[in-house]
């Protein structure tokens, strides 16, 4: 079997259990899906049509985030960035 790398879908069934009476409901949504080790996102419609997401970062993916703005550790996680080219 290929590794998945990342997971993508143009609908998303959701399913919740009512607190009150227990009771099972699921829906299937028109919320595009994308998935990877660094992020979870949602994408869909407003009311109004316009575009709207929301983001979910894992551990990994916030401090790629944090070092790709300068924000990170200044440290070398592969131990390569000091050494000179022969």
């Amino acid at each position: 079997m290929d590794q998945l790398f990342e997971i993508t879908a143009h609908e998303v069934t959701i399913e919740v259990k009512d607190e009150r009476t227990g009771q099972l409901f699921r829906r299937t949504l028109p919320i595009d899906f994308y998935e990877n080790a660094n992020v979870l996102k949602l994408s869909g419609e407003n009311l109004d049509g316009s575009s709207s997401s929301i983001t979910f970062y894992s551990v990994k993916g916030v401090e790629k985030l944090k070092d790709l703005t300068g924000r990170g550790p200044d440290h070398d996680p592969c131990g390569t960035h000091g050494q000179k080219e022969k």
